[in-house]
């Protein structure tokens, strides 16, 4: 049993799924806590004891930076941690450059959960991204990439490859429940979005496709909402936006609908798309980031590629009902075989038993002694 500390930015969405499925499985093996940011996290719904959860006061803005880091170093040193185990580009940050100066430390495993690197943005900017997480990693054991298209990609950038693997995030078995939100028309083909409303989830396109185009036959249901700013969207007449839906409940709305639709524009995983297939159901999806690893196209879902939505229209207007029930059960298969928590939650123990062997001859900053 190892004393693991937990560290995250904002908690809401794919990263506090990702964070329940840890907690939950390792909260009978470990010692385990959480530090997060008191915006976009929820004592609620993270499925860790309260005395094991300490939220910080925060927001992206960077007067609150040295606070969160403050926050960090207190956590650390009250929890005297075997392992901190890092979530994200900024509590990534937060935590590492506390450690830059210092000999002595726990063991650090870090999860960008998307390389800062590998969004949509300037050239000069993913450089210095890049320089960033390679001198941070000079304190870090070990590296995890959630997709060998991230590791291909940090490799490229120069990122260790002594430190760095590959594991799928993975989520358990849906709940069994035979209850649906809504009601559908069952002569129509219901898609199901779910995520934040804003720009690196493609949603702007999403709703550019079904504003342009007269889809008949199509009825679109949006679960989420704008996290960090509010946008004006123009919705189209077969759109109906439901809002935030806790994530207990995220199956109930993928069950109702045929098939989910995962249009980003950039994506370091993915967990709404395993989360459709442990749900039978197919995923249309774009061809960024890991999205066609976990998606074989015509097999459970379609890939379309996201500077020719045109295809997108296309693979929309050539649904059929039959063909997306056997997509389903294909998916099905694939999420049993490859994205299975049970698959992820033991590679990752895997990991921490193998950083603490590496380390048997170096200061543990919990147990006080050279081990």
């Amino acid at each position: 049993m190892a004393r693991i500390l937990h560290i995250s930015e904002f908690t809401k969405g794919g990263i506090e799924t990702h964070l329940n499925e840890v907690l939950n499985y390792q909260s009978s093996n470990h010692d385990i806590y959480l530090v997060a940011s008191q915006q976009n996290s929820s004592q609620e719904t993270l499925r860790i004891s309260p005395d094991r959860l300490y939220l910080y006061p925060y927001k992206r803005k960077p007067k609150y930076f040295l606070e969160a880091m403050k926050s960090i170093h207190k956590m650390i040193n009250e929890v005297n941690p075997d392992i901190v185990h890092v979530h994200g580009t900024f509590a990534g940050f937060f935590l590492r450059t506390l450690f830059l100066f210092k000999r002595k430390r726990p063991v650090v495993i870090y999860c960008a959960h998307g390389w800062a690197f590998l969004m949509d943005t300037k050239a000069w900017k993913k450089r210095v991204f890049a320089s960033v997480e390679k001198l941070l990693s000079f304190r870090t054991d070990v590296i995890i990439n959630i997709s060998n298209h991230e590791y291909q990609m940090s490799m490229n950038y120069g990122l260790s490859f002594k430190k760095s693997v590959v594991v799928y995030n993975g989520v358990s078995d849906a709940p069994s429940t035979d209850f649906l939100p809504f009601e559908v028309q069952k002569d129509k083909i219901n898609l199901l979005y779910v995520g934040r409303f804003d720009r690196q989830k493609g949603f702007d396109l999403l709703l550019e496709v079904f504003n342009e185009h007269d889809f008949g036959d199509i009825n679109l249901y949006l679960v989420g909402d704008t996290v960090l700013k509010q946008f004006d969207y123009k919705f189209p007449s077969n759109a109906v936006k439901i809002g935030w839906v806790d994530n207990s409940q995220i199956d109930r709305y993928m069950r109702a609908c045929d098939a989910v639709i995962v249009p980003s524009r950039w994506e370091g995983f993915g967990i709404v798309a395993i989360e459709a297939l442990r749900n039978k159901k197919p995923v249309i999806a774009s061809n960024r980031g890991a999205l066609p690893e976990i998606i074989q196209h015509g097999v459970n879902g379609f890939i379309f590629d996201f500077d020719h939505k045109e295809e997108l229209v296309r693979i929309i207007e050539d649904l059929s009902k039959d063909k997306l029930e056997v997509m389903g059960e294909a998916g099905e298969r694939i999420f049993n075989e490859k994205f299975h928590a049970d698959k992820m939650n033991q590679q990752i123990e895997l990991l921490y038993e193998t950083a603490l062997s590496n380390r048997r001859n170096q200061y543990s900053g919990a147990v006080g002694k050279y081990v």
